[in-house]
C-alpha cells in the first residue's frame, strides 16, 4: 500500500487527486475493463494522461468553464475519466441513466443547458440525435464506440480518440490553461450534477460540490480503512449517486482500482474473475444470489444437500459471532472451520464474493433471512442509508454493530433529527448545494441552517442510538379507522420472498388495505420448471393457479406477522392481484432506481384498484406497454382477485392464531 500523503486541504477536487494519484501510486492499477473477453488494465499514470489528453481536446472543441457535459453510457473507464476531463476544463460532468428514454434524455440535456455529450455508443447518439431539437445549447457530441457510426454526419459527432489525439496535438498550448484551471479551483466549486429519480415529478438536478463528495468519501474510506489495494466491481448506473461516490470519490481517494465488466449478462462472471474487496449492491442482487444458490441445492445429490444444511445450520448460528470477534467455544470455531473448507469457502468463491472484506447494501429493506445467510458465510455485509442530496451517506454500520433491522449510526460528520411528525432530517458535509435552477425545492428540502429533510419516517433507538427507517414520510397516512398505514413497510416485508419481485399496495383513508403484485420472472419460472408446471409467457405464468396460491400464501405470512404489531395490524391485506405485466421505467411506472410512481400508478390503473374495493372477483385489464425498441403496443387480460386471510390484532409479541 502506498504511503505517500498530501495535505487533505489541497487535494479538494478530482484534477487535484488525480495528480496525486499519479505521483504517488502511478504504476498501481486503477481502472480495469473487459473487452472481448479479455481485461485490459490502466495504471494512474496512464489514467492522467488519458485524461488530460481527453481534456485538452474538449477545450479545444470548444469547452469553456461553466458549460455542462453530459455523460452517457454503461460503465466504462474511459466515461469516468471523461467526467474529470470535464472538471479540468472548469466545467460540470451531468451523467445521465444509459437506459433513459430519449424524452427523459432531452429534458436532462434541456434542463442542465448541456454544451456537449460524451457518450458510448450507437445507441445513445441516436437519442441525443433525436432530442436535439429539443436541446438547443447541445454543440457536440463525442463518442466512444465507433460502430454503426460511419455513414453519420460528422460535422458534430466525434471519435474519443480524434479528440485525445487533437489534445495532445495542442498540449503546448492548452496545457498551462487546463493547469491554470485546476490551480484556481476549490472544494466550493461544483463537482458534478446527479438528476434524483423523480417518483413524484420531473427529476431535479441536484448540485453536488467537491467538498461534498470529496469530504463524504474521505470520512467513510477512513471508517471502513479502504485502501489502494481495494478493488470494486463498478455495474451500477453512472448516473446514480452510489456509483459516483464508490467509483470515483472514494476510488480517488483511497486511490483502489474501478473494474468495469463487460456487459450486464457477464457481470456475474466478472465478479468472479474480479473478485472485489469492496461491493455495493441492491438487495435484489444479493437476493437473486441467495435464489441461485437455493435451486442449485434443490438440484444437488442428497449427500451433498445434507452436508449444506447441516453446515449452514451451523453457520447461521455463529458465523456472524465469529465474524464480529465474539467469543466462542473451540468446539463451535472447529465446527465452522471445516465448514469454511467444505461448503463456505467453495460458495464465497462460486458467487465471487471470497475475497469481500466489507460489503454494503442500501435502497431497500434486506430480508433478515438474506442478511443472516451473507454474514453466516462470513461476509461482512452491512446497510447504509442515504439519498442524492447527502453524496449518498447519512447512517453507516459500524463493525460488529450489524443488524438487520437498522441502518446503523450517523456516518462521521452527520446529524440527525427527527421531527414531531417522524420525518428524518440530516445535516452534513455531503449535503448538496442546491437543485439546480429550482430555488423553490430547493428552500422546501434544506434549510438556513443547512438541515436538509429526507421525506422519510423513522426513529433513533435510545439503547443503540441506531436509525430504524418506518416509510416514506408522505406515504404515512392513516386507515379510515384511524389506524397507522405505512405501505412500504408492508411492501418490503412481502419483496423479502424472492417469488415477489413489486408491490403496490393501497388503502390510504380506506377500510382495508389492497394489493398489485409482480412476480419474479427468473425465480418464479425456476420454480415452474421444478415444480412441472408449463407457461408461454410472464403473463401466463401469473396469471397461472399455482402460483396465485403460492402468492397467496405469502400475503397470509405477512398478514400474520402484522398482526402481532400494535401499530401496523390494520396495514393487513384483504384482496390482492397479480399484475399482467411488470411493472416498468419504460412505461413510467417505476423510475430508472426502481422507485415506484405511486401517484402515475393509482392513475393507470384506477380501474384495477377499484375492482380490488368492490369485491369483483376478476377485472379486465388493457394498458399500454414501450417495448424495447422504442414501439408501443398494447397487453391485455383478465386478472384473478383473491381474498387474503385477514389476522385479528394479537398484541406485541404474540403469535396470530389459525
Amino acid at each position: 500500500m502506498s504511503t505517500a500523503h498530501a495535505p487533505d486541504g489541497a487535494l479538494d477536487t478530482f484534477p487535484k487527486l488525480l495528480d496525486h494519484n499519479a505521483a504517488s501510486r502511478g504504476a498501481r492499477p486503477a481502472a480495469r475493463e473487459k473487452m472481448f473477453g479479455i481485461w485490459q488494465s490502466w495504471t494512474w499514470s496512464e489514467l492522467r494522461e488519458e485524461a488530460r489528453a481527453l481534456a485538452m481536446g474538449l477545450m479545444d472543441l470548444g469547452l469553456a468553464p461553466g458549460e455542462s457535459v453530459v455523460v452517457i453510457g454503461k460503465n466504462r473507464p474511459k466515461l469516468y475519466w471523461s467526467m474529470v476531463s470535464t472538471q479540468m476544463c472548469g466545467a460540470i460532468p451531468v451523467p445521465v441513466y444509459a437506459d433513459a428514454s430519449a424524452e427523459e434524455t432531452a429534458y436532462v440535456l434541456d434542463h442542465s443547458g448541456a454544451a456537449f455529450a460524451v457518450v458510448e455508443d450507437q445507441e445513445q447518439v441516436d437519442k441525443l440525435l433525436a432530442a436535439k431539437e429539443n436541446a438547443p445549447a447541445l454543440r457536440e457530441i463525442v463518442y466512444l464506440d465507433a460502430r454503426g457510426l460511419r455513414k453519420y454526419d460528422h460535422t458534430t459527432l466525434h471519435p474519443m480518440a480524434d479528440i485525445e489525439a487533437r489534445g495532445r496535438a495542442a498540449a503546448a498550448a492548452l496545457g498551462p490553461k487546463i493547469d491554470a484551471i485546476c490551480a484556481a479551483q476549490t472544494g466550493a466549486d461544483t463537482c458534478v450534477m446527479l438528476y434524483t429519480s423523480g417518483t413524484t415529478g420531473r427529476s431535479k438536478g441536484v448540485v453536488l460540490s467537491n467538498d461534498n463528495i470529496i469530504k463524504t468519501a474521505r470520512a467513510t474510506v477512513a471508517f471502513d480503512k479502504l485502501t489502494d489495494t481495494d478493488d470494486v466491481l463498478a455495474y451500477l448506473p453512472m448516473a446514480w449517486v452510489g456509483d459516483f461516490i464508490f467509483s470515483m470519490g472514494q476510488a480517488y481517494v483511497a486511490g483502489f482500482c474501478v473494474n468495469c465488466p463487460e456487459g450486464p449478462d457477464t457481470m456475474m462472471a466478472d465478479l468472479k474473475e474480479i473478485g472485489p474487496t469492496y461491493y455495493f449492491a441492491p438487495p435484489r442482487i444479493f437476493e437473486t444470489l441467495l435464489t441461485d444458490v437455493s435451486i442449485r441445492m434443490e438440484d444437488a445429490g442428497p449427500l451433498k444437500k445434507r452436508m449444506f444444511d447441516y453446515f449452514m445450520a451451523h453457520a447461521r448460528k455463529v458465523g456472524a459471532d465469529i465474524l464480529d470477534g465474539r467469543p466462542m467455544s473451540g468446539g463451535d470455531k472447529a465446527k465452522y472451520a471445516l465448514g469454511e473448507f467444505l461448503i463456505y469457502g467453495p460458495l464465497k468463491n462460486a458467487l465471487g464474493l471470497s475475497r469481500i472484506r466489507v460489503g454494503y447494501t442500501a435502497g431497500e429493506a434486506v430480508g433478515p433471512e438474506i442478511f443472516q445467510f451473507y454474514r453466516a458465510l462470513g461476509i461482512n455485509l452491512k446497510q447504509l442509508y442515504g439519498q442524492t442530496e447527502a453524496s449518498v451517506f447519512i447512517t453507516i454500520q459500524p463493525d460488529a454493530e450489524v443488524r438487520a433491522d437498522t441502518v446503523g449510526v450517523p456516518a462521521p460528520g452527520v446529524e440527525i433529527r427527527i421531527a414531531e411528525n417522524g420525518e428524518i432530517f440530516y445535516r452534513s458535509p455531503g449535503a448538496f448545494v442546491e437543485y439546480y435552477r429550482n430555488p423553490e425545492a430547493t428552500a422546501e428540502t434544506k434549510d438556513a441552517e443547512g438541515w436538509v429533510a429526507t421525506g422519510d419516517a423513522g426513529y433513533i433507538e435510545e439503547a443503540s442510538g441506531h436509525l430504524k427507517i418506518i416509510d416514506r414520510a408522505k406515504d404515512v397516512g392513516k386507515m379510515a379507522d384511524g389506524s397507522l398505514y405505512a405501505p412500504k413497510y408492508v411492501e418490503n416485508k412481502l419483496k423479502f420472498f424472492p417469488a415477489i419481485l413489486e408491490v403496490v399496495l393501497f388503502g390510504a383513508d380506506r377500510e382495508s388495505c389492497t394489493a398489485m403484485i409482480n412476480i419474479d420472472m427468473t425465480a418464479v419460472g425456476n420454480w415452474a420448471e421444478r415444480n412441472n408446471v408449463s407457461y408461454a409467457s410472464y403473463q401466463e405464468l401469473a396469471a397461472h393457479p399455482q402460483v396465485y396460491a403460492m402468492i397467496q400464501g405469502h400475503v397470509e405470512e405477512v398478514n400474520a406477522d402484522l398482526a402481532s404489531d400494535p401499530m401496523l395490524s390494520g396495514c393487513q391485506i384483504s384482496r390482492f392481484l397479480v399484475l399482467h405485466k411488470e411493472l416498468d421505467a419504460d412505461d413510467g411506472e417505476i423510475t430508472r432506481t426502481r422507485k415506484v410512481r405511486r401517484r402515475f400508478v393509482a392513475e393507470r390503473y384506477a380501474a384495477l384498484i377499484a375492482a380490488l374495493y368492490d369485491g369483483s372477483p376478476t377485472v379486465y385489464a388493457s394498458v399500454e406497454v414501450t417495448y424495447e425498441d422504442g414501439r408501443k403496443g398494447e397487453i391485455n387480460g383478465t386478472l384473478e382477485i383473491r381474498d387474503a386471510k385477514v389476522f385479528p390484532p394479537t398484541g406485541a409479541g404474540q403469535v396470530a392464531a389459525e
